[in-house]
Formats: structure tokens, C-alpha cells, sequence
């Protein structure tokens, strides 16, 4: 990220959340907020940039995706909630919405966002301007994944170690160094109570095809181009077991195909989905 300024990417994901829910047929994750919260110049702008590659393959695989690994986190959030977990943090939460439209409310769900200052200043300035609430149920925690101790910062916004808690870690890792990456999940793994943490990955992009290939080296050029590179790529075979080294007993990987399967049902962009993978790591 570009010091003092919010995560770019952050809103061109919020953005491409709005368009799935105006664009794409079948819709797989609705988020009543997402149109809103992007309100005004800014998001206008960009809407109109999406609208305009709306028919690309790239693009439409690019949407799917997002849309399904938000739908994936909060399908796994509802199993947390239904055997008792009560506390959510979003990590690296950007312009996500969960929260505001409160799917867990009568439950007594809380949610901690995590964010870096910059990008939650901005985000709360989004809120205030489009005229969303911000419940009782939400604190805000201002974390740099690159040198603060998520522990910590948890600890000292009210949250419990040993309280069961759910981590949604999406969009991030790809941008941050191995290091900063493995640092945060064995920190999650090292809770003593019930935890399970949901994320998104890239992977080695060796092995996509020549279409994918483009479709990856545009993408990667744009992110850079707005400061934030992608700095991490795992194989799934050893994530899987540096996961499990942590202490996380249940795995599940899921790779763009996999989710076309599980919300579409045949063939979808999600098939060109290239490197992007979700990840659910759970120890009761």
C-alpha cells in the first residue's frame, strides 16, 4: 500500500461486488449493500471502467470469483454461528459489508474489522457519506499486517483469546510477503478455543494456460500499478500440510472449478478463475 493513503484494490473489489449484482446471471452471493456503499464520483467512475469490460473473459471470472469467496466465507460463518461461535473478525475487511447488513444479528454475532488505518479512516468516511449505520455490534481495530502483532490489537479492542472466533481473511494475503502471511495464521491457530479462518490464495502461476496467463499478467500489472503487487503464491499440497503442522484438523481447498460446481452448477467463469483459490482451516 501507498503510506497514508486507503488499499486501492480494496475499492475495485467493492466495485466488482456491485457489478456482480447488476451484471451477472446467475447471481451467487447478494449483498444488498454493495451498490450503496460505493456511492458517488468515485464509484461511478469505476462502475462505468467495469461496465465497460463487462464481456470479458478475464473480467467475468475476475467477478464470480469474488462474489463466490464472500458467499463461501459467510456460508462457513453461518456453520460457526450454528454451533455456538459468537465473535467475527474480518480481516483486511476493506469496504465488506457483512457487518452492516447484519445476516447473524438476533444470533448476537459481534465483529471486529481489522483494516489498515488508512484504508479503515477511509472506509468509515464511506459509511458516514452513504448513510449506512454502524451497529453497537462492530469494533474497529487499525492493524499493519507488515509490523503490528494481530494478537494484540485484538486483545486490546476487547476481544477474548480464549472466545471461539472466526477469522474472513479476503483479498489480502496475495499482497503480503510469506512471512507476514504465515506470522498471522499461526497467531490465529495458536487461540486456544474454537477457531477457524477463511482466506483466499494465490497460486505459482506456472501451470495456467496462455489465456489464464494473460488474464493473470493483466491483473497482476494493474495492482502494481496501483502499489499494491502481489507478493505471495503457495502450492496447495504444502499449504495444506504447513496448515496442518499449525494445529488446524479440518481443511477444505477450493479452487475457481470447484466453486463453479458448488453455486452455479455447470459451466461458469468460474472455470477461467486461473490461480485463485479459497481456503477453510477450522480446529474445534
Amino acid at each position: 500500500m501507498i503510506e497514508g493513503q486507503p488499499s486501492a484494490t480494496a475499492l475495485r473489489t467493492a466495485m466488482r461486488r456491485a457489478a456482480h449484482q447488476l451484471l451477472d446471471e446467475p447471481l451467487v452471493f447478494e449483498d444488498a449493500l454493495a451498490l450503496t456503499i460505493i456511492g458517488g464520483d468515485r464509484g461511478s467512475a469505476i462502475a462505468r471502467d467495469e461496465l465497460s469490460r463487462s464481456d470479458s473473459p478475464g473480467g467475468s471470472a475476475l467477478r464470480y470469483f469474488l462474489a463466490a469467496r464472500s458467499r463461501y466465507a459467510e456460508e462457513r460463518l453461518k456453520l460457526a454461528v450454528q454451533r455456538g461461535v459468537r465473535t467475527a473478525v474480518v480481516l483486511g475487511a476493506g469496504l465488506d459489508t457483512l457487518a452492516y447488513r447484519s445476516p447473524f444479528a438476533a444470533e448476537g454475532l459481534v465483529v471486529y474489522e481489522v483494516d489498515h488505518p488508512a484504508t479503515q479512516a477511509w472506509k468509515r468516511q464511506r459509511l458516514a457519506a452513504t448513510g449506512i449505520a454502524i451497529p453497537d455490534s462492530v469494533t474497529f481495530v487499525p492493524v499493519d499486517f507488515s509490523v503490528d502483532r494481530l494478537d494484540e490489537k485484538l486483545a486490546a479492542a476487547g476481544l477474548e483469546p480464549s472466545a471461539p472466533a472466526f477469522f474472513s481473511w479476503l483479498g489480502v494475503v496475495p499482497y503480503l510477503r510469506e512471512e507476514a502471511v504465515m506470522s498471522t495464521l499461526g497467531l490465529i491457530a495458536a487461540r486456544p478455543g474454537e477457531v477457524e479462518v477463511v482466506f483466499d490464495y494465490a497460486e505459482p502461476p506456472g501451470g495456467l494456460s496462455r489465456l489464464q496467463r494473460l488474464a493473470f499478467e493483466t491483473l497482476a500489472g494493474r495492482v502494481a500499478s496501483l502499489g499494491e503487487p502481489f507478493l505471495s503464491f503457495f502450492r496447495p499440497d504444502a499449504l495444506n500440510a504447513r496448515l496442518r503442522a499449525m494445529g488446524f484438523t479440518e481443511i477444505e481447498m477450493l479452487a475457481g472449478p470447484d466453486l463453479g460446481r458448488r453455486y452455479v452448477g455447470g459451466a461458469s467463469p468460474l472455470d477461467r478463475a486461473g490461480i485463485g483459490h479459497l481456503v477453510s482451516a477450522w480446529r474445534g
